[in-house]
């Protein structure tokens, strides 16, 4: 699922997009990377979590994400 795809879902996919944003932010991601990362449906949002839960730099974590 695409985010236009997502968006077009309304409020509720709204919602998901931010909560994602939100779980991003707790866990170290600036609010750039953040926001592109809970746009991006196709990548999982437990592996962007647990990378940086487990030591890796931001920066390595995009790289792996991305």
């Amino acid at each position: 699922m695409t985010v236009e795809q997502l968006e077009q879902d309304g409020p509720t996919a709204v919602a998901v997009i931010d909560w994602r944003f939100e779980q991003l932010r707790s866990v170290g991601y600036d609010r750039r990377e953040a926001r592109l990362l809970s746009k991006r449906i196709d990548i999982d949002l437990h592996r962007a979590v647990d990378l940086l839960a487990g030591g890796c730099s931001q920066e390595l974590a995009l790289e792996i994400l991305l």
